[in-house]
């Protein structure tokens, strides 16, 4: 008897202490409501919902998939080349002949695909390595594919690759028109045990909220005389607030699309570059790319004086300020343009 005295007792306790709750959950509420009967957010239920942490905004370009890196031709009728707008950054630079020729890093690519392809260059390698990429290149220099070999890259190499993974259009003449199946390499990689995700950062520190440069120069438009048919040149649109790309006066455009090329951020690397002896005088370059480097930060109109440094081949370049903080980097794509200091660049 005296068990079941105490256990009705606990049950009555227990129902109180519900019914109280309740009230005080619906007073609550009641509280809360503002003239027009809409809550106001301060109710019991609200108060769970503020301590849940708030979701940061992420990059575009946050995620685990592993980056693509593709050497692009930049030659001839390679140009106008496909999928370069989807890039996260487009690495440019001199290859033999004062010619260019660009890495495109691209973060779980939406694109079927890009081209054409061209062969790989040391320093190459170094910025597929910085950005944990897989390397796609159309066979190499000599030094490259050693250097492939000697440093483990996982690569795709249009020349050993089976014939799905590159293709050639018919609209390009050859040796300007390989171009690469993105979903091909995906699977070519998973044939070859690559890793295809990646717990690395980006090499770029981007954020979502706006960047404006404050005590930078105007930059309106940026020019790199890169030769003298190859005169690079980025055209501010205050509209759109991106860089239209141009060479000799033409605006690019996109192979497949026919969209003008265009960019967020440029950034200007003022690296050493040279002739080496290594490769039967073919003119193949070198870039001095390990150091404390001047370069430039280019956005939204202005721009501002960076350092560019680099401990060693495989670690990433970090881009500061004067005062060596990391820049923080707008929210979309970047070129990266690998300039000797002697060029006689001009930011107007």
């Amino acid at each position: 008897m005296k068990r079941k005295m105490k256990f009705k007792v606990l049950v009555v306790i227990l129902v109180i202490v519900v019914i109280i709750l309740g009230v005080l959950f619906g007073m609550n509420i009641m509280k809360s409501k503002n003239d027009s009967g809409q809550a106001s957010g301060n109710s019991l239920f609200d108060t769970f919902v503020d301590k849940k942490e708030e979701e940061v905004p992420k990059s575009k370009y946050y995620g685990t998939k592993r980056t693509l890196a593709v050497v692009i031709d930049n030659v001839g009728n390679a140009v106008p080349q496909a999928s370069l707008n989807e890039a996260m950054i487009v690495y440019e630079a001199i290859v033999e002949g004062s010619l260019t020729r660009f890495l495109a890093v691209y973060k779980d690519p939406k694109v079927e695909t890009i081209g054409p392809a061209r062969s790989a260059r040391p320093y190459f390698i170094d910025y597929a390595m910085e950005n944990d990429s897989i390397f796609v290149h159309y066979g190499g220099s000599p030094k490259a594919l050693d250097e492939v070999e000697k440093l483990s890259i996982n690569n795709v190499n249009g020349i050993y690759s089976p014939g799905k993974v590159f293709w050639r259009t018919n609209k390009k003449t050859a040796p300007h028109n390989a171009m690469v199946d993105v979903a091909e390499v995906w699977k070519y990689a998973e044939t070859k045990g690559y890793r295809t995700t990646t717990s690395e950062r980006n090499v770029l520190n981007y954020v979502t909220d706006e960047v404006n440069i404050e005590n930078g120069e105007v930059a309106s438009t940026v020019t790199i005389p890169y030769k003298s048919d190859n005169m690079v040149k980025f055209k501010y649109n205050s509209e759109t607030k991106l860089y239209e790309r141009y060479v000799n006066d033409k605006l690019q455009k996109d192979f497949l699309t026919g969209e003008p090329l265009t960019t967020k951020n440029i950034i200007i690397t003022l690296a050493n570059n040279y002739t080496t002896d290594e490769e039967n005088g073919y003119g193949r370059q070198a870039i001095e790319n390990i150091g404390n480097i001047d370069g430039y930060y280019i956005t939204n109109g202005m721009a501002t004086k960076i350092k560019c440094k680099k401990t060693s081949r495989s670690t990433r370049t970090s881009y500061q300020d004067l005062e060596g903080n990391e820049i923080e980097v707008n929210d979309g794509n970047t070129y990266i343009q690998i300039v000797p200091p002697s060029m006689k660049i001009a930011i107007e």
